[in-house]
């Protein structure tokens, strides 16, 4: 697959993530994250707020790869 292309699904990708990882960490916090101590609320939101960074940096990782020589 060329760089070009890579790029492009990547990109679909990483806005796909961004929704779902959003809409699943709003999800979580609303099942009852909330009724907890303030401390875990706070480890949650920063769990959910940087987690999503470790994947994001695998797919740009994948995208920046340069092409094969043909």
């Amino acid at each position: 697959m060329r760089q070009r292309t890579r790029k492009f699904w990547g990109a679909i990708l990483l806005l796909l993530l961004a929704v779902v990882w959003s809409l699943g960490a709003m999800m979580v916090a609303q099942s009852g994250i909330g009724l907890g101590h303030w401390f875990t609320e706070l480890v949650y939101y920063v769990v959910a707020g940087i987690g999503w960074v470790i994947p994001a940096g695998a797919l740009v990782w994948w995208m920046a790869q340069p092409d094969r020589a043909a």
